[in-house]
């Protein structure tokens, strides 16, 4: 399970340093792709293809499941980390997350998500006054009440 956050910045060739402690858990090679909330997630290879199998079986002739498998698979790419635990985020992602400099990784759950620190900010401040609603429809709904 991944979890923490953490502050790098990305450098002007888009390369981003990933924290050690997740890049075990990542393996040698994994998936970075658009994620909700103009953020990127971080997948390890078995998790994506759990993701990837559960996408084939949307039916194609459901416009919301063919927009969201475009959108989540268009921006999917393989990374592997250099030598100094290094991830090449392409362009079309940097732009679509809005990493100019610092970034925060944190750690949620099955992935790794990558903000820019400025968007992180944002999401902080407004969903902090709502944290505890939130926590309390999700976990007096249904079957997540013996929790």
């Amino acid at each position: 399970m991944f979890m923490g956050e953490y502050h790098h910045n990305v450098d002007d060739k888009g390369r981003l340093i990933i924290p050690s402690k997740f890049r075990q858990e990542l393996g040698d090679k994994f998936i970075v792709t658009r994620g909700l909330d103009k953020c990127l997630f971080v997948y390890s290879l078995d998790d994506w293809n759990k993701i990837v199998s559960r996408l084939k079986t949307l039916p194609f002739t459901n416009k919301d499941a063919r927009n969201f498998t475009r959108f989540f698979l268009s921006g999917a790419t393989e990374c592997e980390f250099d030598r100094q635990g290094r991830i090449n985020i392409t362009s079309p992602l940097v732009t679509y997350a809005d990493l100019t400099k610092e970034c925060v990784i944190i750690g949620a759950n099955d992935r790794l998500e990558i903000w820019s620190s400025k968007s992180w900010s944002e999401f902080l401040s407004e969903n902090e006054d709502n944290l505890a609603d939130i926590a309390e429809n999700l976990f007096t709904s249904g079957e997540y009440e013996t929790l």
